[in-house]
């Protein structure tokens, strides 16, 4: 089985935005490039309104950077020098992220880095996981590299127990606002579909079908779903609308191809990636 992210590594750039809304509708502005690097710049998350965390290129690795929107400065997290790390994200109720570790050795686990220090540790033995998002403190949902394709798992850290939800899932897994629900996509069907899941319950239901082989989205604080594809953002509301809408239509040449889209938790800044030509 080859380790998930050498397969994945493109030359991007992260991208934030400042959010404005005026009446129904959404206008991104004050647009900075926050990577602003060489290789690899992707997976941006929110460690709070001020912190925006991403995996860059260093050294010929690649490492855990947070930029300071205040500052407009970046540090990075860790130097692990014997492996690259991916999709940092936050711990809930922790001073602490988690991230994809690829090791040189090709081994890839789900390790804790606090936020301060770097000081890491392993959270999840034996699965293979590409993608993830936190439930709760304790409870974990994850996409996991398993027979080619990726698996919907639920880890409970507390007593260290994993339950495959599904197969064939996308990379793109959210915590719900307002909900005690997760998102995912679902790949089963050859049209794919937006799902929730409640990962206590296992109850699953369908929210919509993604735009046309689409694989990234991020949800606002008043529940609308944000999709990219190429240099559009589409948007859905499942309490308002029936279907997509075309949300905005980039006109710089350098946000040509949407890859990865993120917001922080009161939905007034934007962060997104595209591929640089």
């Amino acid at each position: 089985m080859s380790p998930f992210f050498v397969l994945a590594q493109s030359n991007t750039e992260v991208y934030l935005f400042d959010v404005l809304v005026e009446g129904n509708n959404l206008e991104f502005v004050n647009q900075r490039n926050i990577s602003n690097n060489d290789g690899y710049d992707n997976q941006p998350s929110f460690y709070n309104d001020n912190q925006v965390l991403f995996a860059s290129t260093r050294n010929n690795q690649t490492d855990i950077a947070s930029y300071n929107v205040r500052d407009a400065n970046v540090h990075w997290i860790n130097d692990t020098g014997f492996g690259s790390e991916y999709s940092p994200t936050k711990i809930p109720s922790q001073k602490a992220i988690s991230a994809i570790r690829l090791d040189t050795t090709g081994l890839q686990r789900l390790y804790q880095y606090d936020f301060e220090t770097g000081k890491n540790k392993e959270l999840v033995k034996d699965l293979v996981i590409g993608y993830h998002a936190w439930y709760a403190r304790d409870i974990l949902v994850s996409a996991v590299l398993a027979d080619g394709g990726l698996d919907l798992v639920v880890s409970n850290l507390n007593d260290g127990t994993n339950y495959t939800q599904q197969k064939k899932i996308g990379r793109s897994l959210h915590k719900i606002p307002n909900s005690d629900l997760i998102s995912y996509i679902s790949k089963e069907n050859d049209l794919w579909e937006i799902k929730s899941l409640h990962p206590i319950t296992g109850a699953t239901q369908t929210i919509i079908q993604t735009i046309p082989e689409a694989e990234d989205m991020c949800w606002l604080i008043n529940g609308t779903i944000l999709m990219p594809k190429g240099n559009v953002i589409y948007a859905f509301n499942p309490k308002t609308d029936s279907t997509w809408r075309v949300l905005t239509i980039f006109k710089d040449p350098n946000v040509y191809n949407i890859t990865r889209i993120a917001t922080n938790t009161t939905s007034t800044l934007l962060a997104l990636v595209s591929d640089t030509k």
